[in-house]
């Protein structure tokens, strides 16, 4: 197997940079949200942004844990700006195919990247209700369960209301063994928790800058969570982020 050199890996941001943000902007743009229906319901989202209304300063500055939310519906639109900030590739890669695609907008030890991510949707306008898969490489969803499983969801973690309430949720399982088959133990008990970590604050900022809130959520009972999200049993679950429009009081 080839093993890509730690120090290019480091690089490429720095070498790619202007390359990359071109390569976005060039790329035939998915404006439009686009379903298919083959072996199963299947969303391609709408080409993220890669300019905003806020500077990341700004979005720093005001980040904040909300844990109540509107009822109100996000966009299709929102969604796939908060996966692709989560966990959607920058730079497309061939020839190491333990990235799955290329490097991503959150860093990897080893450029392993073991984190899984889910949507949970309940109220996103022209998706419909249920759990979908996040594949980053073609920027799509594909639906897993076929119902809005939030309320479930909410109990299993503790009954914290916040994420039945919220219009979707983001859900975070990791397969430890990409990250440990190179790290060890030293990629179960750190690496992989700053993967995490650093994907999910890009969601916080990313919300931030959408006039979204999120909250992260590790308070739950795995087996139960395990259950509802009817995981695969080499994924294991970390975490869960609702997504929604939250009580404003500087709005009073």
């Amino acid at each position: 197997m080839k093993h890509i050199n730690n120090t290019v890996l480091l690089l490429f941001p720095l070498i790619l940079a202007t390359g990359c943000a071109e390569k976005v902007k060039t790329q035939e743009d998915k404006t439009d949200l686009i379903m298919t229906e083959n072996s199963a319901l299947t969303y391609v989202l709408p080409t993220p942004r890669i300019k905003g209304d806020i500077s990341v300063e700004e979005a720093i500055q005001h980040r904040r844990s909300h844990r109540s939310y509107l009822k109100d519906a996000i966009t299709a639109e929102d969604l796939s700006q908060v996966l692709w900030a989560a966990y959607g590739i920058t730079q497309p890669l061939q020839g190491y195919p333990q990235t799955r695609g290329g490097l991503r907008t959150a860093p990897s030890a080893g450029a392993k990247y073991p984190l899984e991510i889910y949507a949970l949707v309940g109220n996103v306008r022209g998706i419909e209700p249920g759990v979908y898969r996040y594949d980053s490489r073609e920027h799509k969803i594909t639906r897993v369960i076929d119902k809005d499983i939030k309320k479930e969801l909410s109990v299993a973690a503790l009954n914290q209301e916040m994420i039945s309430d919220a219009p979707a949720c983001l859900f975070y399982s990791a397969v430890y063994s990409r990250t440990t088959e190179r790290y060890g133990d030293r990629g179960r008990e750190r690496y992989v928790c700053m993967d995490l970590g650093h994907s999910a604050e890009n969601v916080y900022l990313q919300t931030e800058a959408l006039h979204l809130g999120t909250c992260a959520i590790g308070a739950f009972d795995d087996a139960a969570v395990r259950a509802v999200m009817q995981l695969p049993e080499e994924e294991e679950p970390l975490y869960i982020m609702p997504i929604g429009r939250y009580f404003d009081v500087s709005e009073f």
